[in-house]
């Protein structure tokens, strides 16, 4: 506690002067009256019994993600269950069963209806019961309230009021939208992470009102009252609009003053705060939508089957009816036997349209069977097995956290098959917020040996295809080492040396523990070395501004006894660590000076140094910069900054720009090796410049007024200005485990991935860089929006201009685009966004991000998100899937038609909200590519089979039906008929949607481009389905006319007696059996014991020689289909299977190796796709060196000496 006492006394609003300044004397005097629609909600702060009247009766703080309560769940899951056509059928032919028209016992039909819809309906009540489950653990979250007296209580989340006081403490979230009174600081200033609602990791800097910091501690509560005016439960997360009304005077309130829900208190130990919103009326829960009913494209396609087969069975009906209406009026006569002399009225000659209309019922009601009951039921049973071996994947299981992938709703397992876009977070989903200083330049000259992930790729790759053209020998016993230093003094190779060539030096690196955020290896550098080199004043200075141009605050830790950083970014802490490796650690930070221990002899001695910041400059995503000045011990007055390099170079000196030309290729160099990459310059000032400056720039910080910023900004630019080029940092941004693998995978799948962040734009450039969705060459497409001045039509109206303009030419260029590895990235920021997703402009920007390779959007809300999922979503007609790990990630995961949430440590929003989790992105690829293409096939195979049994098997009915005179006879036993669905065909339908496999799991992430079935929707479009359906009409016919050709005729027991219905019924009824068994046998290509033992014990042993024919007669058809497209047009996965079958890959591992790198796809994202343009760019650089050596060589030739 010591720490944050001292910690305390800071006034860190000093330090900032874009952020969170803002002049004392705005306070009481700006504030306006807030009245009028939208702006009518009143808050008394420490008096929370006031709100429990209406109209200040506000919404609890407890929150729901469930789809369903104990009121709705059973109207709401009914309405689903009979919006499937299938099931309403069934329901209306329960009805009709129940009177004597039936041919049917009516129990037949209702007991499989009620069995079906029930073991639904408990799926859903399951699955939503596991929702409520979570929404229990969020909402029993505590938190520190004011009780009464300055006494502080425990209380559960959900029974926090609108007017309580919170007292929050450090790491701990923010249980509701919460005014800012006080905190730990003096000045009231603390630091909240929005990534849960923005996606940023950079802290954000909040301020309370000067008024209220006089309220630090418990005690000072026990008398406070004040009210609050602000605007009603919006949305908008950057906006507030409000007045405190405390002590007589109203002061006003703006977005700086306000916590918001699942944001997380960081870097500061306690703040107290009046609860503002609650519940679903908070902002977080604005930007969040209900949880949808999803169904998948396959269950949709189905319904129209459904219909088909509708239209099918009231045609063949009506001709039943028809039938026998003509057989009642001209045959029923001649019929002695059914007593035409006195008819019934069904049998009533006199009157056959009659007969024939409620015949139609019977009809109806025995034709039935085309419409397969347990369809819906045994899909339902599949999915759930298919759901919990998703569950069950030890290969989704993340170790480190021991969280497993879950199947929150199995309503969608066939859609994780035919996926098209990726719409993905960044933020905790593609990164885990960790960067690692690896090179810098400096004087021209480029340190750190150690290589990033793309240049080990493309360098592995580059010597797998050196040895299989012969140019380079490989030792088994050598392990190769890859150094991607791309200086002048190595010569711009790639470097391959043998462990046991290497020099003492790696010892260093080998036996050093790892360091968070420092994975810098170079020997020139480390251990006081760079005093040897060349420039070493210059690499003091480089030094000197990694530990002093920063915001962050020094820690302590006590185990190690090194300090570790608190700082706004992950990059900013990973120079504070490189600056500590490299001998100056940045140790204690006061009111207006930070303290530095440099090691600047060989001796090693330390030397402790103050360096008095006298301004801060801090970095704005419009700057793209940031800049300190300081005084050091000496008195000279010095502005470090450090920057992009686009800003940097424009602002150089003409005396400063001795290094441009080295730093240049130094940093497109690492640009190219995927890192992201900051330059840094420093300027001396005279003290009368200064004072002329600071002068200026206080009266601007102190300005009131609309053109505060504007004034700020011109005054930044008055002093960063004639700067001295020092050199840059290159920092590795700490992907995911696997995600450029996963990425590159899902690329050669052909799935297209988009980016959606709230972070800002070159964060994001840099991440798309690092995870290969950018890459060296792609041409990027930046459409941005113009400032306007104002906000009238007509500005609105030239900023909508700008940016169809923008569109048209981007499309254009596209399209006139004929080199065929030319790759496009389009990136646009939220604020241009909000004009291309209006209706009249969507269409062009759908076209043109469709066009190109990757997309990302930068600074979008969630609401955006969730619009540009929608746009994708209908704009292309194409499965989508959305991916993330916070509660601004919501909406999209929501109105995505799947939905995956990530299992990390920032809540559990996205993951209530999901229909998957997993717990890292890496898990997506086996998800999609495994599981998602096992899934599709299956599902897609068991439907079309399910028809093609059922169709079959109603048709015979029919057939009889019209043989005995359309007299409404069933051939088969009522037993026959019920055991049919249920036990018969079934279970071996099941084991085909549960365990087949066209290939194993190892193969699918092999040949990653067996997933385009899916996409292409090869096994479920209206050919193949309209194709297993006349399968399903000639078994019928064979099995049929077989059985009546072979035994109606015949003498069938010992005194002569042909065959009565019963045994014609069970002959034919055992052909069935044998035929769509030995059906789904051939559709099969993985079998276990439980598939013989399931479709093998479905088969009735009877009269086997007539069956037997019958059966090969009947399934002729199918094997000569799949003989002749195996060989002649055989697909991917028939290939393989043959492969592995007969053990080729094992036999011959080059042809195996071939078939791989054949079935490689060309992408132009993806980890594979930036390693082969980096081999095409070493290439050219190794056929430019051996042409100019042949011409050296050639030249040498011809010389005199050697003549």
């Amino acid at each position: 506690m010591a720490r944050g006492r001292i910690r305390s006394k800071l006034r860190l609003s000093n330090l900032y002067t874009f952020g969170c300044l803002r002049p004392s004397t705005v306070e009481g005097q700006d504030s306006q009256p807030i009245q009028g629609p939208g702006f009518s909600r009143t808050v008394f702060c420490n008096q929370p019994h006031m709100h429990k009247k209406k109209p200040l009766r506000y919404r609890s703080n407890y929150v729901s993600t469930t789809r369903y309560n104990l009121i709705t769940f059973f109207p709401k899951s009914l309405y689903e269950q009979f919006h499937r056509a299938a099931n309403l059928y069934f329901l209306v032919a329960a009805i009709l069963s129940v009177f004597p028209l039936s041919p049917f016992n009516k129990w037949s039909m209702i007991a499989p209806l009620v069995f079906v819809v029930g073991l639904s309906m408990c799926k859903e009540a399951l699955e939503d019961w596991r929702r409520f489950m979570q929404d229990v653990k969020i909402n029993a979250r505590k938190t520190c309230v004011h009780k009464s007296d300055g006494v502080f209580r425990y209380r559960k989340w959900k029974k926090i009021r609108v007017g309580d006081i919170v007292k929050v403490e450090k790491d701990e979230f923010f249980p509701a939208d919460l005014l800012l009174l006080s905190s730990s600081y003096e000045d009231g200033i603390c630091y909240v992470e929005t990534m849960n609602l923005d996606g940023e990791t950079n802290l954000k800097v909040k301020r309370s009102l000067e008024v209220s910091l006089p309220l630090d501690d418990d005690e000072s509560f026990k008398n406070f009252m004040a009210t609050i005016r602000c605007e009603d439960p919006n949305p908008n997360l950057y906006t507030f609009v409000g007045n405190l009304e405390y002590e007589r005077q109203t002061f006003p309130l703006d977005p700086n003053q306000i916590l918001l829900r699942d944001s997380k208190l960081r870097n500061t130990t306690y703040v107290y705060g009046v609860v503002v919103f609650t519940g679903h009326d908070t902002k977080v829960m604005q930007n969040s939508t209900k949880s949808p009913s999803k169904r998948s494209r396959i269950e949709r396609t189905m319904d129209y089957i459904i219909y088909t087969l509708l239209v099918l069975l009231i045609l063949i009906s009506c001709i039943s009816s028809s039938g026998f209406a003509w057989e009642t009026e001209f045959h029923m006569p001649k019929m002695w036997y059914l007593r035409p002399d006195a008819p019934m009225d069904l049998t009533n000659p006199a009157s056959p349209i009659y007969a024939g209309v409620v015949h139609l019922i019977t009809a109806l009601l025995l034709y039935g069977y085309l419409i397969p009951i347990s369809l819906y039921v045994s899909i339902e049973v599949v999915k759930v097995w298919q759901a919990s071996f998703i569950n069950q994947d030890l290969h989704m299981y993340d170790d480190d956290s021991g969280v497993p992938a879950q199947a929150r709703t199995s309503n969608l397992n066939e859609e994780l098959g035919q996926v098209h876009t990726i719409l993905s977070d960044k933020t905790g989903t593609l990164t885990c917020n960790q960067m690692d200083f690896l090179k810098c330049s400096i004087a021209g000259t480029s340190y750190g040996v150690r290589s990033s992930e793309v240049e080990v790729a493309a360098a592995k790759q580059m010597a797998v295809d050196l040895e299989e053209h012969g140019e380079i020998s490989s030792t088994p016993q050598s392990q190769t080492k890859v150094y991607g230093t791309w200086d002048s003094s190595r010569t711009n190779e790639i470097e391959m040396e043998s462990s046991t060539n290497q020099g003492g030096d790696n010892i260093y690196y080998n036996s050093r523990a790892p360091i968070k955020g420092f994975g810098f290896e170079d020997i020139r550098l480390m251990n006081g070395n760079w005093l040897r080199e060349s420039q070493p004043n210059d690499i003091l200075q480089f030094f000197r501004i990694l530990a002093i141009c920063h915001t962050a605050i020094p820690e302590l830790n006590e185990d190690t006894g090194k300090y570790t950083y608190e700082a706004e970014s992950p990059d900013e802490a990973s120079f504070l660590a490189a600056a500590r490796e490299f001998g100056f650690e940045f140790f204690k930070r006061t009111q207006s000076s930070v303290f530095i221990r440099e090691r600047v002899s060989s001796s090693g001695q330390i030397i402790e140094r103050e360096y008095k910041v006298l301004n801060l400059l801090e970095f704005t995503s419009k700057r793209k910069r940031m800049s300190v000045i300081v005084r050091d011990e000496e008195g000279q007055i010095l502005l470090l900054c450090k920057g992009a390099d686009s800003i940097i170079f424009e602002r150089l000196a003409k005396n400063g720009k001795t290094y441009l030309g080295p730093t240049t290729r130094h940093l497109t160099e690492y640009g190219e090796a995927g890192l992201r990459t900051l330059a840094l310059g420093y300027r001396k000032l005279d003290e009368d410049e200064y004072s002329a400056w600071n002068s200026e720039f206080l009266k601007a910080k102190t300005s009131i007024g609309s053109d505060r910023d504007e004034l700020l900004e011109t005054g930044s630019d008055m002093i960063e200005k004639e700067l001295i080029l020092i050199g840059a940092t290159a920092v590795e941004d700490k992907l995911q485990k696997g995600v450029p693998q996963c990425i590159d995978k899902l690329a050669q799948a052909g799935l297209k991935l988009w980016v959606l962040t709230g972070d800002k734009m070159e964060t994001a450039i840099n991440i798309g860089f690092a995870c290969s969705l950018l890459r060296q060459g792609m041409r990027q497409i930046c459409i941005t929006s113009i400032n306007s001045e104002g906000g009238s039509q007509d500005s609105k109206r030239v900023v909508k201009e700008n940016i169809l303009n923008q569109l048209t030419k981007a499309v254009q260029m596209v399209k006139l685009e004929k080199d065929p590895h030319a790759a496009f990235a389009l990136i646009i920021d939220g604020k241009t966004l909000t004009y291309a997703l209006e209706d009249d402009m969507k269409f062009q920007f759908l076209a043109l991000a469709v066009d190109c390779a990757s997309v990302i959007c930068c600074r979008v809300s969630p609401k955006q998100k969730a619009l540009v999922v929608r746009l994708v979503k209908e704009g292309t007609g194409k499965t989508t899937l959305a991916i993330g790990d916070g509660a601004n990630d919501v909406g999209m995961i929501q109105e995505a038609d799947i939905g995956v949430g990530i299992s990390g440590v920032e809540g559990m929003q996205a993951v209530m909200a999901s229909d998957f989790s997993i717990a890292q992105f890496r898990f997506l690829e086996r998800l999609l590519v495994v599981h998602g293409h096992w899934c599709y096939k299956r599902i897609a195979q068991m439907i079309c089979y399910f028809f093609y049994k059922n169709i079959a098997f109603g048709l015979t009915l029919f057939y009889f039906e019209a043989f005995t005179g359309f007299s409404g006879q069933s051939v088969y036993n009522d037993y026959y008929l019920l055991l049919f669905n249920v036990v018969l065909t079934s279970l071996p339908v099941i084991a085909l949607g549960v365990f087949e496999q066209d290939v194993s799991s190892e193969i699918c992430l092999q040949f990653p481009a067996l997933y385009k079935q899916g996409t292409k929707n090869l096994f479920f479009d209206w050919s193949r389905i309209l194709g297993w359906m006349c399968n399903g009409v000639y078994s019928s016919l064979v099995i049929f006319f077989l059985n009546i050709g072979i035994i109606y005729s015949q003498a069938f027991r010992e005194g002569g007696q042909t065959a009565d219905m019963d045994a014609v019924g069970t002959t034919m009824f055992t052909c069935i059996i044998w035929a769509v068994n030995v059906q789904i046998a051939l559709t099969m290509s993985h079998f276990t014991w439980i598939q013989h033992v399931l479709i093998w014990g479905s088969i009735a042993p009877i009269y086997w020689m007539a069956t037997l024919l019958v059966t090969v007669a009947a399934v002729l058809p199918y094997v000569a289909h799949i003989a002749f497209q195996r060989f002649l047009n055989p697909l991917d996965h028939h290939i393989i299977q043959e492969i592995k079958y007969y053990k080729r890959d094992v036999e011959d591992a080059r042809l195996w190796t071939r078939e791989r790198t054949k079935a490689r796809e060309k992408t132009k994202i993806g980890f594979t796709a930036r390693v082969d343009a980096k081999i095409r760019h070493l290439r050219s650089k190794l056929n430019k060196k051996q042409s100019n050596l042949s011409h050296f060589s050639a030249q040498d030739a011809m010389s005199p000496r050697s003549l």
